[in-house]
């Protein structure tokens, strides 16, 4: 049985430690990690199989995608690795500083959260990521991946740990969770005397059960719902290459796009040219009344399907007659993760910007942007959906807080 307590106490030693260690020592390491990563790569990929054929034909194919690993995969993890450690630490900069009158001297600074919880689902380069963020950023982690990745998030971890060990210093700045016990998972989200924050990654229903779940203070890292509007002033081969690359550049992640909303005025123009485009890429469309009586090949939606996170090659149609009425029902419809706009009208896209209620709102862009390292965050802990403390893709100053420090000459208050 995993000790949890015994996992807790460890990774406060080893954050405490790291977290006063500079940034020249903690690159090195993370030079160290991608290193082994590469190097490891046989080994990795060795386990990364064993996960994949555990999952064959219980996963879909968007899944088994995420699930998947490869020598590109690898390198792109240790690359995301070392793209971190380029970026400016985050810890210790000075965010205000300021004297009272009584006497004191006040700096606020950045300092890490602490200990990082996150429970995610058949993710392996979740491993990487979490690491090299939380490290850079000055905080042990704790890691609870899915059943379905536990071979290949271990030989990450594993790979990782070596690293730390050979170069001297504490490999308890990243532990995994290798027990695929539900009780255990329990447990980890009730560690609160030891676990400062929560992230949890992947579907809703994962989502849904951390929070309702954690007695730690929880990241929502919500799924992605992701609309993209048609104006009636899009320019329609440019927009379909745009969905295109939305929905089918990679369709098991929280970024791609899973339901258009098509202003009425080109809607006779554009539903054909993008059946056939959906139709060359196997996209299966579902679409309302109106845009089936256009194009009748379209499947009938469902009112759900205008709110689904297919993560598959399923797209849904909805036809509006404004810009007014597409805000209105994307944000009723979305998980407010990403939503885009196609169209030549500036004031459109600046009502559409101001008005829909997302973490990152797009004008003639594909929502598949939305993710750390295109944002130059080097990589990711997620994508918050929330708007406390963090939103958006959450890079190193997302893994702070700050705290003041305060001078006297042996005042006291007055």
């Amino acid at each position: 049985m995993t000790d949890l307590v015994k996992m807790g106490e460890n990774a406060v030693r080893a954050g405490r430690k790291l977290s006063v260690t500079d940034s020249r020592r903690k690159n090195e390491i993370l030079g160290k990690a991608a290193d082994r990563l590469v190097a490891d790569a046989d080994r990795i990929l060795e386990a990364n199989a064993g996960d994949m054929k555990a999952a064959e034909g219980r996963l879909s194919e968007g899944l088994l995608d995420r699930l998947k690993l490869n020598d590109d995969r690898i390198r792109g993890m240790a690359e995301g690795i070392r793209n971190t450690a380029a970026l400016e630490d985050p810890v210790g900069v000075v965010l205000d500083r300021f004297d009272r009158p009584s006497g004191i001297s006040v700096t606020k600074v950045s300092v890490p959260l602490g200990v990082v919880g996150i429970i995610y689902e058949a993710r392996p380069n979740v491993t990487a990521d979490a690491f090299a963020i939380g490290y850079k950023s000055g905080n042990a982690v704790i890691l609870k991946g899915g059943s379905d990745a536990v071979r290949s998030c271990s030989a990450i971890a594993d790979s990782i740990r070596a690293a730390i060990r050979d170069a001297g210093e504490d490999p308890d700045v990243l532990q995994l969770i290798e027990d695929t016990d539900r009780s255990v998972t329990g447990e980890f989200m009730h560690l609160d005397k030891y676990v400062d924050v929560m992230i949890p990654r992947g579907s809703a229903r994962l989502i849904a059960a951390v929070k309702e779940g954690c007695s730690i203070p929880v990241i929502e890292t919500g799924s992605g719902n992701c609309h993209i509007f048609v104006d009636q002033s899009a320019d329609i081969d440019r927009s379909i290459e745009v969905i295109i690359n939305a929905k089918t550049q990679r369709t098991g992640v929280c970024n791609a796009v899973e339901s258009l909303v098509v202003h009425r005025d080109i809607a006779p123009a554009f539903l054909p040219a993008l059946w056939k485009a959906m139709s060359e890429n196997d996209v299966e469309v579902r679409a309302d009344g109106e845009a089936r009586a256009i194009v009748p090949e379209f499947k009938e939606a469902s009112a759900d399907d205008f709110s689904t996170e297919y993560l598959a090659l399923i797209l849904s149609v909805k036809i509006v007659g404004s810009v007014d009425e597409a805000i209105d029902h994307i944000n009723a419809c979305h998980t407010k993760h990403s939503d885009a706009i196609m169209t030549g009208n500036s004031e459109n896209a600046e009502k559409f910007q101001k008005l829909v209620d997302s973490a990152c709102v797009y004008v003639n862009a594909s929502t598949r942007f939305t993710d750390g390292g295109e944002f130059g965050f080097g990589a990711e802990i997620g994508i918050s959906t929330q708007k406390l403390h963090a939103r958006g893709p959450m890079g190193l100053k997302e893994l702070t807080s700050y705290k003041y420090l305060v001078r006297g000459d042996y005042t006291v208050r007055r």
